[in-house]
C-alpha cells in the first residue's frame, strides 16, 4: 500500500490562514481598544491636574485678598474681581485678579486675568476697571485678549455665592451693596460637555479666621 505524503492539504492550509487572520484581527481590535482607553485615561488625568492647579490658584487669590478696600472683592454676575497682595508681598504692591468664563478662540473656558503690580490708588482703580472691561460680553481671542489672561479649563458658566451674616447669599441680590465682605466664597462651575471632565463642580473657600459652624 502506498504511503500518504506528509503535509497539509490546500483546504487545511486555507482554514489555518483564515483562523490566523481572525485571531490577528481580534488582537488588533483589542490593542486598539486598549490604546483608546489609555489615551482617555491620560486626558482625564491631565484635566484633573489642570483643574486642581486652577482651584489652588483660586484659593491663593482669596487667601491674599486685601480687606477693608472699596475694591476688595466684587461679583457682577460674569466676573469675580479681587484685590490681593502681590506674590512678592504687600510692601511690593497690590494686584487685581479676575475670574470668569470667557469665549476664547477654541471655545468658552474658565479663565483668570491679573493686572500688573500697582502701587498707587490711581493705578489700583484703573486695574479694577480694566478687570471689569475684561469681563464684558465681548469676543476675545488669543491675539486680542488682554495681557495677563490664562484659559484654564473648558467651562460653560460660573456662579459665585457669598457666606455673610450667617447664610449663603447671591451677591447680586444682596442689599448691603458689597459693604459686608464675605466670610466664605462658593464657586459653582459648569464644565463644558464633550470634555474629559464634565458636570457641575462646587468649591468653597473659607476665611482662615472664620469660626462660624453654619457652613
Amino acid at each position: 500500500m502506498a504511503r500518504r505524503n506528509a503535509g497539509f492539504t490546500l483546504i487545511e492550509l486555507l482554514v489555518a490562514l483564515m483562523i490566523m487572520a481572525v485571531l490577528g484581527l481580534m488582537s488588533w481590535r483589542g490593542l486598539d481598544g486598549m490604546g483608546v482607553a489609555l489615551e482617555r485615561t491620560r486626558e482625564r488625568s491631565d484635566a484633573v491636574q489642570i483643574l486642581q492647579t486652577g482651584l489652588a490658584q483660586w484659593c491663593v487669590d482669596l487667601d491674599a485678598m486685601v480687606p477693608g478696600l472699596p475694591t476688595t472683592i466684587d461679583w457682577n454676575g460674569r466676573v469675580l474681581r479681587i484685590t490681593r497682595t502681590s506674590p512678592q508681598g504687600r510692601t511690593s504692591g497690590l494686584q487685581v485678579v479676575a475670574w470668569g468664563v470667557q469665549p476664547l478662540s477654541d471655545g468658552p473656558q474658565w479663565t483668570r486675568w491679573q493686572s500688573p503690580v500697582v502701587r498707587s490708588t490711581t493705578d489700583l482703580q484703573q486695574a479694577w476697571l480694566q478687570a471689569a472691561t475684561w469681563g464684558q460680553d465681548v469676543e476675545v481671542t488669543g491675539n486680542g485678549a488682554l495681557s495677563g489672561m490664562l484659559g484654564i479649563l473648558p467651562a460653560q458658566d460660573m456662579t459665585v455665592y457669598y457666606f455673610r451674616g450667617g447664610s449663603w447669599t447671591n451677591p447680586l441680590s444682596s442689599t448691603d451693596n458689597g459693604t459686608l465682605q464675605p466670610d466664605a466664597v462658593r464657586l459653582v462651575l459648569e464644565l463644558a460637555p464633550g470634555q474629559p471632565l464634565v458636570g457641575r463642580l462646587t468649591r468653597d473657600w473659607v476665611r482662615g479666621t472664620l469660626t462660624n459652624n453654619k457652613l
